[in-house]
């Protein structure tokens, strides 16, 4: 029970949200306005003691108010709880069954396209309610009539209204400490207030024995077909709203990780329940799963208490909602529903060019359903999908040695073969070719197209070099070996890492291989580095600081296979770092220390060394060695300690000896930072010495200064 002192105070804030929300998409859905409250209990209560996730809460959502609509319309309240009954047990097989990660395959394109939709007819069904009309039977309808209501719209119901959306929207300018209170509760009591001071005509919410006024479920009339479509349908949209809300809310907290099979079936036995009682389906809702988590919730017990409050009120105070006045409920929807059109969802979906899927899913549940919406926009997807893989680019390039170098991208399969086989045709016979398959997949009809190509290419005079950047699905289909589900032979590694006079265009004038080297890049590294740098584009937070050698013969990130953001480099000559306030001064590698251990927060800072270095060679063949090099003669003084401490022997036969001991000077000459020195001694911060054997290619750890090693003297810092 530890973690009660944060779950209870942010029950109570999840509470305060769930009220007026779940009484406003009872009034949205056309349902008993209890249902509302039910739906919350039973979300809090079920949902939370047998679901799978942490800090997320479970209640009536809005995306299902069309839907719980028109089957009210259609069946009347008893049969569709008995619709939701029916709906939970099909969630609870399907998380029996670990159905639950199917459900994420949805486009998020689709998902907010539908919201929006739903946002948008819900706003504008519940703005005639403002305005002391009645909503229309379509959003098309309710849009056409929209004038006419505002022509006749009635005073004091516009009023509440209006007073509503206003405390909602200046609510999130106010001091933190008043925002404590929830912008809904705050608004609807300023409108349930302000009409009983004044004493305006509005419609008032009645629910004397609602709550214990219980009746049990019904068999839906009509043709089973539908109803189990219907049923299908509230289960697929609950379980998808729930289980994407779960996935959501993962990175906002440090507790436990999410079981989705357990939190579908969970949601499952919560639709039963809630059924039964003759409540709204139910599904897990972001807005009061972020209030909790932000309110400092830590376990489930948060949305259980939650539940538990809700349930008193409702038995308890329940005469209090006939003081809320219907239009101010209304307002709070038309608000909520407008809200739903978020342009930081455009911007993302915007992003990945699926903004069509968000339109096309939008205006289908606008215009003609909610199913029929939703199913649009998955079609829509899966045909960009298709469109995908039928993509294929053929980039060619004329080289300056006189070999057209040609680079293949996409996923080859059947659906792509037209396109490509024309794109190989139009290279010139008798071509000599460098052809790079950038792919990321090869069917047998796109390996066909291309050894036909070859074939053909090579028979009239031309000769063809494949390479296969990812894989070796050319060279195992070539070869006659079964391509599935024989693994691929593991591939040579990539070409970046090797010197420009290694690769295949070592004939390219040295002053063209950097452009050279940045066009590779782009074709090959960009696209699948693309996202990594996307996220990192907002900040670094590398955990290590690597003080290395500006010698050209040692990469970084290949001696530790590190990649973009893990390391905080600086590079010198002989990898030194002069003492603090030392002579010659230098503020380069000292401003790349405060840097990384006053902002960063860095975990370990490493000095690496390697065999060979020139630096120290230097150092060893004394100063005739910098003769007329004097800006390196002051820059290597601060080596000077290193070589007192390889004593006597000064041969060129001790290089190594003094490159390793060098390593360790400069882990000591780190600790004359103070803000080094406090971390070390803190635990906080570790300093790693390496030595890179250039010759071998190993990478060693050079242990901390002992008593083994040669002795320096004392103060080396000058």
């Amino acid at each position: 029970m530890r973690t009660l002192r944060y779950d209870l105070p942010a029950s109570l804030v999840v509470f305060l949200v769930a009220v007026p929300l779940s009484l406003g998409i009872a009034l949205a859905a056309g349902a008993p306005l209890a249902a509302g409250l039910i739906a919350a209990a039973a979300g809090g209560i079920v949902a939370g003691l047998l679901g799978g996730s942490p800090v997320q809460v479970s209640g009536p959502t809005a995306s299902l108010t069309l839907v719980i609509a028109g089957l009210v319309q259609t069946h009347g309240w008893r049969a569709t709880c008995l619709i939701t009954i029916m709906a939970g047990g099909v969630q609870v097989l399907l998380g029996a069954f670990k159905a639950a990660r199917a459900a994420l395959a949805v486009s998020p394109a689709v998902v907010h396209g539908m919201l929006a939709g739903v946002g948008i007819i819900i706003a504008l069904a519940q703005l005639h309610v403002v305005l002391g009309g009645s909503p229309q039977h379509s959003a098309w309808a309710n849009l056409v009539q929209l004038p006419g209501q505002i022509m006749n719209m009635h005073g004091h119901k516009v009023m509440v209204g209006v007073l509503t959306v206003t405390v909602l929207l200046v609510w999130e300018r106010l001091p933190k400490h008043i925002k404590a209170v929830p912008a809904p509760l705050a608004a609807l009591l300023m409108a349930a207030g302000t009409a009983w001071l004044f004493n305006w005509n509005v419609t008032r919410i009645d629910l004397s024995g609602a709550i214990t006024a219980w009746a049990p479920p019904e068999l839906p009339h009509g043709d089973w077909q539908y109803i189990a479509g219907a049923v299908l349908l509230v289960a697929l949209l609950a379980g998808a709203e729930s289980l994407l809300c779960c996935v959501a809310t993962e990175g906002m907290h440090a507790g436990p990780r999410s079981d989705l099979d357990k939190e579908l079936s969970g949601q499952g036995v919560a639709n039963m329940v809630s059924g039964a009682l003759g409540g709204l389906p139910v599904a897990g809702v972001i807005v009061r799963s972020t209030t909790n988590i932000r309110a400092g919730a830590r376990t489930q017990w948060s949305a259980v208490l939650h539940g538990v409050w809700v349930l008193l009120f409702a038995l308890c105070l329940g005469w209090t909602i006939r003081l809320i006045p219907m239009e101010a409920l209304a307002a709070l929807l038309v608000f909520i529903g407008i809200r739903t059109i978020s342009l930081g969802h455009v911007r993302k979906v915007h992003g990945h060019n699926e903004v069509p899927l968000y339109l096309v899913t939008m205006t289908g549940v606008i215009l003609v359903g909610l199913a029929e919406g939703v199913l649009a926009g998955l079609a829509l997807a899966a045909l960009l999908a298709l469109r995908r893989l039928t993509r294929v680019t053929v980039d060619k390039r004329q080289e300056p040695n006189g070999r057209l170098h040609a680079t293949v991208s996409g996923s080859l399969t059947f659906l792509g073969v037209p396109g490509l086989t024309q794109e190989l045709r139009t290279i010139p016979p008798g071509a000599t070719v460098d052809l790079d398959l950038n792919i990321d997949f090869m069917d047998h009809a796109a390996f066909e197209a291309i050894h036909s190509w070859r074939l053909d290419h090579e028979r009239l005079g031309g000769t063809v070099s494949i390479d296969e950047l990812h894989d070796e699905w050319y060279a195992l289909a070539a070869s006659g070996a079964r391509m599935f589900p024989a693994k691929s032979p593991p591939k040579a590694a990539g070409h970046w890492w090797l010197p420009w006079t290694h690769r295949r265009s070592s004939a390219t004038a040295v002053e063209c291989r950097l452009t050279r080297g940045a066009d590779e890049f782009h074709r090959r590294t960009a696209p699948l580095l693309r996202s990594i740098f996307t996220e990192l584009a907002v900040k670094q937070q590398p955990t290590h600081l690597f003080i290395t050698c500006a010698d050209s013969r040692i990469m970084p990130s290949l001696i530790t296979s590190s990649g973009p953001g893990d390391l905080f480099t600086v590079r010198n000559i002989g990898n030194l770092v002069p003492c603090a306030g030392s002579e010659p001064g230098d503020d380069s590698v000292a401003a790349a220390i405060e840097y990384a251990t006053r902002v960063l927060n860095v975990h370990t800072i490493t000095v690496c060394g390697h065999s060979g270095c020139g630096a120290m060679g230097a150092l060893l063949n004394g100063p005739a060695t910098t003769a007329g090099l004097p800006q390196l003669e002051r820059w290597l003084r601060h080596g000077d300690p290193s070589l007192a401490g390889l004593g006597g022997i000064r041969d060129q036969s001790s290089l190594d000896t003094l490159c390793r001991l060098n390593v360790q000077q400069q882990l000591r000459n780190l600790m004359t930072y103070d803000r080094v020195d406090e971390q070390v001694r803190a635990g906080r911060l570790k300093l790693v010495g390496l030595f890179f054997d250039i010759g071998s290619a190993r990478v060693e750890v050079v242990p901390p200064m002992t008593a083994a090693v040669p002795a320096i003297p004392p103060e080396p810092c000058r």
